[in-house]
């Protein structure tokens, strides 16, 4: 009788903590899934969050530059229009930890994955806030726990996509705009609010979209001294961090910022050319129906009562819809506020209506599948091991001293790109090779070659024709011994089975024996 007991006191003590402090609950709740994401969710989504971000500065404290950005690299050819605010600041992180011999890959990463979850904590907050300020406790409730516990918020917070690190700064942002403990129309609240803009703006240059959005409603409503605040707190953060950063690196201001424009001019249907109605269907897709279709009418119902947040997410998304090149990581920013925006029409336009009253146990029935679904991908993505066969094979080879040269072989002539960050060494390697005999010309041309020119490792790829290409590549190398075999994720399995284009295959790691003769365990 005794655990009975304690249990309903419990039940009854949550109830009461949820109607009186919702946002201990939202904030604990958020907090404990993206230091499970932290710990779990290792290795990296797009390209994006681990190339530009982490292999970049990586390189750059090992006086390598690993994407030829800099102008003293001996591939560069002028700004090619990337942002080095963001990777500067890991950068400043990385050379941290060199001085005090952090070294290992691994650990580095979860310390990044950390602070990333931490700092996502923000949008929680402070959605939670906007909301109870512009609408009420209950919109508000419902607003925070979607931004905690949506099944990809948790692996977001924790990823370095410059798409998902700006969202805290822009809640900030609107925050500073609606805070009634703020002086309401005051000069300085607005330039505060476009000071905060502008740093989303220096990490993610599209965000610029959101405080254009506030400034042109400001404007539209003749509002003249918030208007002035906006555009000065912008201008005065976002080109004071670029110029700064310009400066330093090219000796002169705006350098990759006209860099960006004009490759986003020139390469805009170069890339992933979709119709202007694909981020309905994503934005529809990922918030996962019928829920996404109510945020959708209370967004639009509500963008009146609602315009500081509908106005300039909405305008973010129209450009997004039109302009020819479009990621799902793109429109991430927009995705808080139209949740916060979607919830609040929810309560005032659809939970009150005719329609809704009467089917009471229809929506009790959509809400009882949405959780369903949603909690059963949070525990997927949560715990998701994203590239796994690709990092843990450059994480196998780390333990390796003085590793200098390795040659990758895919089974369809399509190798990944390596992840040299977590080998600690940046060894030079081959990849992309085709399995015909290109790649064993080349293989024995470099087999002639003196020792430091040889490969220490080779890494295969997929298990079509493996015996075969094991041969192949000892006819040169003789040495050749199995040292392992790498198997990817579950989800990158699941994703491969669903859709082959999804890369998902075993890497199977060879040691040249000439030059180390024994496995280091």
């Amino acid at each position: 009788m005794i655990l009975p007991t304690r249990l309903t006191q419990m039940t009854v003590t949550l109830k009461k903590l949820w109607e009186e402090k919702p946002i201990v609950i939202i904030m604990a709740l958020a907090i404990v899934f993206r230091m499970l994401a932290a710990i779990f969710a290792k290795g990296f989504g797009m390209l994006d969050d681990h190339y530009l971000v982490i292999e970049a500065p990586q390189s750059w404290v090992n006086g390598y530059d690993y994407n030829d950005w800099l102008p003293s690299s001996k591939g560069n050819t002028g700004p090619s229009g990337h942002n080095f605010f963001y990777p500067g600041f890991h950068f400043v992180l990385f050379t941290l930890m060199k001085w005090v011999h952090f070294n290992d890959p691994q650990n580095k990463m979860l310390i990044i994955r950390i602070l990333h979850g931490a700092f996502s904590l923000i949008t929680v907050w402070f959605g939670f806030r906007i909301v109870e300020t512009l609408s009420d406790r209950k919109s508000a409730r419902l607003a925070g726990i979607l931004l905690a516990l949506y099944f990809f918020m948790p692996w977001t917070g924790v990823r370095n996509l410059a798409e998902s690190t700006c969202i805290p700064f822009v809640m900030l942002g609107f925050w500073q705009m609606i805070n009634p403990a703020k002086p309401a129309g005051t000069f300085r609240t607005w330039l505060m609010a476009g000071i905060l803009f502008g740093l989303a703006s220096d990490i993610r240059y599209q965000l610029i979209l959101f405080p254009a959005g506030v400034a042109l409603q400001q404007l539209l409503q003749r509002r003249w001294k918030e208007t002035l605040g906006i555009v000065i707190g912008v201008f005065s953060s976002f080109l004071v961090v670029q110029t700064l950063i310009d400066l330093c690196i090219w000796g002169y201001p705006f350098a990759e910022f006209v860099g960006y424009i004009k490759v986003n001019i020139t390469d805009r249907n170069s890339y992933f050319t979709l119709p202007w109605y694909n981020y309905f269907l994503t934005v529809g897709g990922i918030l996962l129906p019928p829920l996404s279709l109510f945020l959708f009418y209370g967004f639009i119902r509500g963008w009146k009562q609602y315009a500081v947040l509908v106005f300039p997410a909405a305008l973010f998304f129209a450009f997004h819809s039109f302009f020819p090149n479009k990621q799902e990581r793109f429109i991430l920013p927009f995705i808080p506020f139209f949740i916060m925006a979607g919830i609040m029409g929810y309560y005032k336009y659809i939970v009150p209506s005719g329609f809704w009253s009467r089917r009471k146990k229809l929506l009790h029935g959509c809400w009882v599948f949405f959780w369903v679904i949603n909690l059963l991908l949070l525990a997927g993505l949560t715990f998701m091991y994203s590239k796994r066969s690709q990092v843990e094979s450059m994480y196998y080879l780390s333990k390796y001293p003085y590793l200098k040269f390795i040659i990758m072989e895919d089974e369809d002539g399509n190798v990944p790109l390596a992840p040299l960050f977590y080998t600690g060494h940046w060894p030079r390697y081959a990849e992309k090779l085709r399995t015909d005999t290109t790649i064993y010309q080349r293989v024995a041309a470099i087999s002639t070659m003196p020792k430091f020119f040889q490969p220490q490792f080779f890494l295969f790829t997929g298990s079509k024709n493996l015996d075969q290409r094991i041969a192949m590549a000892r006819q040169s190398f003789p040495g050749l011994v199995y040292e392992t075999t790498i198997e990817p994720g579950f989800v990158d399995k699941l994703m491969h089975r669903l859709n082959p284009v999804n890369k998902a295959n075993r890497v199977y790691i060879y040691r040249n024996s000439a030059f180390y003769k024994s496995k280091i365990e």
